[in-house]
């Protein structure tokens, strides 16, 4: 498996890469999540075209995983990152993660940022282990994803952020 910066020919998995991932949520207590949509269809190629969607690939060329970002306020901002119900578990998440956390420190960012479930394990707690702090005082901008994430039905959202 390698993670590399996804290509236009990846953009047509990347839906269904975020619809396998979560399936995860199918039994908890957001389950209705199982079915929605992070990111439209639309906003791929021009993610991709920035070169801020990494992609994981398994050794026959499948595309198992992505992690979309763009630039907001002064960070990195991770949009979504998703693996597929197969490939769930094995460290993929941790690879993609590092590889759009390297980008960040290497384009001069001080710092990466992140919207995320605060009690769902797969979720805050993994973001906390490779280094994010919930904010507090989340800045305007990602007071207003929380905002948007919270009319959607989306509760228990913290804002995270990790200083590089």
């Amino acid at each position: 498996m390698r993670v590399r910066l996804a290509r236009p020919d990846d953009i047509p998995a990347l839906p269904l890469l975020e619809d396998s991932a979560g399936q995860a949520f199918r039994g908890t207590d957001q389950d209705w999540i199982a079915d929605d949509i992070v990111i439209e269809a639309d906003a791929y190629p021009p993610l991709v075209a920035a070169g801020g969607v990494w992609v994981s690939e398994a050794d026959d060329g499948t595309v198992t995983g992505f992690v979309a970002t763009e630039p907001l306020d002064d960070a990195l901002h991770i949009l979504e990152m998703a693996v597929h119900q197969d490939h769930q578990r094995q460290g993929i998440g941790a690879r993609l993660m590092a590889a759009a956390l390297d980008h960040g420190k290497r384009a001069s960012y001080p710092a990466a940022t992140l919207t995320t479930f605060r009690t769902i394990p797969w979720n805050a707690p993994f973001y906390a282990r490779l280094g994010f702090l919930i904010l507090d005082e989340p800045s305007p901008a990602l007071q207003a994803i929380l905002a948007e994430e919270a009319a959607r039905g989306l509760t228990d959202r913290c804002a995270m952020r990790l200083v590089f």
